[in-house]
Parts: structure tokens; sequence; C-alpha cells
């Protein structure tokens, strides 16, 4: 594959590139990234976007929403229709689509994440979409597979005949300089303020869009355990995001921290304010393919205690910037969250995972994934 004309023409597909959703900021922070290189020129081929520079083009692609299992097929079909009337040197997929030579795999196979994280049976949007995934991850000019953790990479390969050397991890990075705040303490002090938690309160905190899969029951109950071993110690648990408050309420209600857990809501703003506030950091999920929380959480210098369920333990020692844990065993986790009450302790564990966060940048992504570009490019067709 020679590339053409003066730059090496690339395009990056995905359905929406830069909306909410972790996949959708991966794809836009390392695809903005890619594209300040004067060498390539980078073209998106996305339904919907968010422009942020002059160095990324963008081409429309139909998708068909109804009926329903059609979407995944027709955004496929109108991609590979779209990227063929031009010559492009790589195409890189974000999602599922025919044909690629680099796809970075943000989730789990489907048929997995159906049969057994949503314990559903599959329905005809779940095969046609499955299908789509099996004949790229099949397609012999796919290059290469990009599983953004050693999780999905095991059930990737579960799943599929997949050769070792096509497949390789490349974590998501993150824009460290956010978590550098210079007020620190203030921001710490307005976001205590503004939910009613003491400034001496031990802040436990919980991000999380799926209450039930993100694990926030056992959070609750590990607090609940936690408070029981620490008499005279306030402890908070700070709920971000979204779910079923009001069954969750009722949780801590029975377990006798209903006074201990307040739900924030979502907080799409200035959520490295929150982190600054806060002491731990708990992601307890049943599971989750990287877990961008996690990442967030150690930039802000916190440790955090995770299930083994979540993608993200491939860059958690545990016992050094955290705890990796089962992920319904509240009374470990309580006795990790005791553990960190100890102010030396914790300051320690969060200094480790700050600095391990810091590995972890988005211009160290890139890098990795333009030396890929070049392995393909530079083997030819």
């Amino acid at each position: 594959m020679e590339p053409s004309g003066f730059k090496t023409k690339i395009a990056v597909v995905i359905p929406k590139y830069g909306l909410v959703g972790g996949g959708e900021q991966f794809a836009l922070q390392l695809t903005e990234k890619i594209a300040q290189n004067p060498r390539y020129d980078v073209h998106v081929f996305a339904n919907r976007w968010k422009a942020v520079s002059e160095n990324v083009s963008f081409d429309f692609v139909p998708m068909l929403r109804f009926p329903r299992f059609l979407t995944t097929l027709s955004f496929a079909f109108f991609a590979s229709t779209a990227i063929a009337r031009q010559n492009f040197d790589l195409i890189h997929a974000h999602d599922r689509i025919f044909h690629a030579d680099v796809f970075t795999m943000h989730g789990v196979p489907h048929r997995f994440w159906v049969r057994e994280v949503r314990k559903k049976r599959m329905s005809l949007f779940d095969r046609a979409t499955a299908w789509v995934e099996q004949r790229l991850i099949a397609d012999h000019r796919c290059r290469f597979l990009l599983p953004v953790s050693t999780l999905a990479m095991e059930k990737f390969s579960r799943e599929f005949v997949v050769d070792p050397k096509r497949v390789r991890v490349i974590h998501p990075g993150i824009d460290f300089s956010r978590f550098d705040l210079s007020d620190r303490a203030e921001k710490r002090e307005e976001i205590r303020k503004k939910f009613g938690i003491g400034g001496g309160d031990f802040l436990v905190l919980f991000v999380g869009m799926n209450f039930e899969l993100k694990g926030l029951q056992t959070a609750i109950l590990a607090l609940a355990k936690a408070k029981a071993k620490l008499p005279g110690k306030v402890l908070k648990l700070l709920v971000v995001g979204k779910g079923d408050q009001e069954k969750y309420r009722k949780i801590a209600a029975e377990l006798g921290v209903g006074g201990e857990v307040v739900f924030a809501g979502v907080q799409s703003e200035n959520i490295e304010e929150i982190y600054a506030a806060s002491e731990v950091c708990v992601l307890l999920s049943g599971f989750d393919t990287f877990g961008m929380t996690v990442l967030e959480a150690m930039a802000a210098s916190l440790p955090v205690i995770i299930s083994t369920q979540v993608g993200a333990k491939d860059i958690v020692i545990d016992g050094e910037h955290g705890f990796v844990v089962a992920k319904d065993d509240a009374e470990t986790v309580s006795a990790h969250l005791v553990a960190l009450c100890d102010e030396q302790r914790r300051a320690r564990m969060g200094q480790a995972a700050r600095q391990r966060a810091s590995e972890h940048s988005w211009d160290e992504v890139a890098g990795k994934v333009v030396t890929i570009y070049e392995e393909i490019l530079s083997a030819g067709p």
C-alpha cells in the first residue's frame, strides 16, 4: 500500500465522532493528535460529529435507524461506499464496518455483550451487528486489532480465532493537564459545600452512568461495613452519574447509611474538581471494557478500588495504586476503605497513581498508533 500524493491519506470511521461516550472521545483525541502531523491527511467518516480543529476533514455517512436491525449494516455499507470514492492509504475503524486496516475495539464481542453482560437473547439487530463484526475481524486485510484492554482482548480471543500477532492492546489516553488544579484546596471546599459534605469527612467517589452494572450496591454495602468498623469517623459516598436513585436510596437506608450516600446526578462539566474533593474512587463493575473513571481518578491523585472485571486493571498495581478486588466482595472493599483512612498511606498511593496515569498521555497513545500505521504502510498491500 503506497502513500498517495504528498500526504498519507487516512480514513477514520466512527458513527459519532467526539460526542458523549468513551469510544467517541477516544476516537476524537487520538485522531486530532495524529492529524497534527503534517505527514497525514485525515478524513473522518461519521454520521454525527463534533469538529474540534481544521486539521480533520469530515464526510457524512447516512445511517438507517428503522428498522433497527439495519443500523449497523447501513452504516457499514454507506461508509464503505463513501470511502471507495476516494483513494485512501489506510482505513482506521473505531466501530464495526466491512473493511479496515486497523480496528480499535472499544467494546467486547457483541455476542458476548448480549449473552454474558446484558443476559439477553440475540435480537435481529444483535445478529446483524455481530455479523458485521465477525466479517471485519475475519477479513485478512485487517492488519491490526487494537483492543483497549487485556480484558477486551481475552474476550475477543475466546469468541474468534485471532492470530496473536494481529493484536496489540492500546489503552486510552488522558489530558493530564486537566487535573493540575492550582486552586485544588479552594475547589475541594466548594464542591464539598455544594453537596453538603464536611471538610473532615472521608469522601468515597463513585462515577458511572449505569448504577447496576458499575457496582453501586456493593459500594454502598462496603461503606456501611467500613462505617461500622470506624465509630466516630464520618464516611460519605458521592454518587455521580445516572441511574435509579430511588432504588439505591432505599438500599442505603436499609443498610443504615441513607444520610451518608449523596446523589449528585450527571456532572458533565468540571469533573476534575469533583475528583479533587474526594479521597478515593471506587468502580466495582460487573464488566467494564476499560473504565475511564479509573484513569481520571488516578490522574487526580486518588487511589482506586476496582473490580477484576474492569479493563483498567491493566494499569493498576494492586497495593500500589489502589486495590483490585472481586466485584461483589464488599467486605474486602470495606477493609481497603478503612486502610485508606490512613492519610500517609493514602497520599503515598495517590502519588503513585498519578505517576502511573502520567504515562498514558494522548501523545503516547498517538505515537503507538502511528507506529502501527507506518508498519502497515511500509509492508505494502
